[in-house]
C-alpha cells in the first residue's frame, strides 16, 4: 500500500483509557511520515485526535492522560445524570485549546457525539469549539454526565457509532482504522459494581457492528492485547504499557502491510 499522494482518512475508535494506544499508533505514524488529511474520532479517539491536531506530540498526549486522575473527588457530581461531571473537565481542555474551533485545526476533523433527545449522531462542524466537541464526544453514558452545547444534551459518540469509518467513506482514497476496544476477558466476579456492568454492556452492544466496519478500511490496527486492560485505567504504569502496545501493533501491522 502506498501513502504518498493519497488522501488519507484516519478513524480512531472509542475505548476509554485504552485510547492511549491511539497515541502510540500516532507516534509510529509520525516516524513513518504518514499524515492524514481527515480524522474521524469518537470518545477517547476524539480526545487523542484533537490533542494531536492541536500540536501535541504522542508522548505529550500520554502525559496528558496520566496527569488527570479521572476519579478524583472534585470530578464527582450528585446533581447530574452520571457519577462524574462532564463540566469538571472543561478547564483541562480549555487550557489547551482556548476558544479554538475544529475549523482552526490543521486536519479536517469529524468528531462525533450522540444527541440524547433526538437519538441521532452528531458530527460537529468546523464552527464548534474543540473543547466542547471533545467533552460531548467523551461523555461515557452512565458514568459521565451528558454535556450541553447550545441547549442540546450530548453523550458519548460511541453509543451510536463507536468506530466511525463510514463517515469518511468517499472522502478519502485510503482509510486507516485504529480500533482499541477488543472485548475484555472477564470473570463473573468482576461484575460487582455499576461501573463494571455499564462498561461491559456498552462494550458488548457495540462490538458486533464495529467488527463489520473493519471491511471498510484499507488498513486496520486492532491490538488484541488491550483486552487485558480496563476501560477506565488509572494506573500510570499500565498507561505506559497501553501506549507501547499501540506503537508496537502499528509497527507490526505496517511491516506485514508493505511486504
Amino acid at each position: 500500500m502506498k501513502f504518498d499522494g493519497s488522501t488519507i482518512g484516519l478513524i480512531l475508535s472509542g475505548g476509554g483509557s485504552k485510547g492511549i494506544a491511539h497515541a502510540g499508533v500516532l507516534k509510529f505514524f509520525t516516524e513513518q511520515g504518514i499524515v492524514p488529511q481527515h480524522i474521524a474520532g469518537t470518545s477517547s479517539g476524539a480526545i487523542v485526535s484533537a490533542l494531536f491536531a492541536g500540536g501535541k506530540k504522542p508522548e505529550e498526549i500520554l502525559e496528558f492522560f496520566k496527569s488527570i486522575y479521572f476519579f478524583h473527588w472534585k470530578h464527582f457530581t450528585f446533581r447530574k445524570a452520571g457519577f462524574i461531571d462532564s463540566d469538571a473537565f472543561r478547564d483541562y481542555f480549555h487550557q489547551i485549546f482556548g476558544e479554538a474551533t475544529l475549523g482552526d485545526l490543521p486536519y479536517k476533523m469529524h468528531l462525533t457525539a450522540t444527541d440524547l433527545v433526538s437519538g441521532k449522531l452528531k458530527i460537529f462542524g468546523p464552527e464548534t469549539k474543540v473543547a466542547d466537541a471533545v467533552l460531548a464526544s467523551s461523555a461515557f453514558p452512565g458514568i459521565i454526565s451528558p454535556y450541553e452545547i447550545d441547549g442540546r444534551l450530548y453523550s458519548d459518540g460511541g453509543i451510536i457509532n463507536h468506530f466511525p469509518t463510514d463517515i469518511l467513506q468517499g472522502r478519502c482514497e485510503t482509510l486507516i482504522g485504529v480500533y482499541v476496544s477488543p472485548i475484555q476477558k472477564i470473570e463473573a466476579a468482576d461484575m460487582k459494581s455499576i461501573k463494571a456492568v455499564a462498561t461491559r454492556a456498552y462494550d458488548l452492544l457495540s462490538a458486533n457492528s464495529n467488527m463489520q466496519k473493519f471491511t471498510l478500511c484499507d488498513w486496520v490496527i486492532s491490538p488484541d492485547e488491550l483486552a487485558l486492560y480496563r476501560t477506565f485505567e488509572t494506573n500510570r504504569h499500565k498507561m505506559d504499557e497501553i501506549f507501547r502496545i499501540g506503537y508496537e501493533a502499528a509497527k507490526k501491522s505496517y511491516g506485514e502491510l508493505i511486504v
